[in-house]
């Protein structure tokens, strides 16, 4: 939830990620591909876990983000 006085850099961006929280997501930021269960998102943050360690992303630094996809 967004407080008052806390500006959201990419709206879109932050309501697609809220509808994916807790499921298991793929992101590429400017450095590198991350893939985890999205734990939260925050105004300026999300929180992916990666193997039970939770991991910060800069909204700022995500390229694109897609849910991640079981192999058969």
């Amino acid at each position: 939830m967004v407080t008052r006085g806390e500006s959201i850099s990419n709206p879109y961006l932050y309501e697609t990620l809220n509808m994916m929280i807790g499921q298991a997501i793929v992101v590429q930021t400017e450095k590198n591909i991350q893939q985890g269960k999205l734990i939260s998102v925050l105004p300026d943050n999300i929180v992916v876990e990666i193997s039970r360690t939770p991991l910060f992303i800069h909204m700022k630094e995500i390229v694109w983000v897609t849910l991640a996809t079981r192999k058969k």
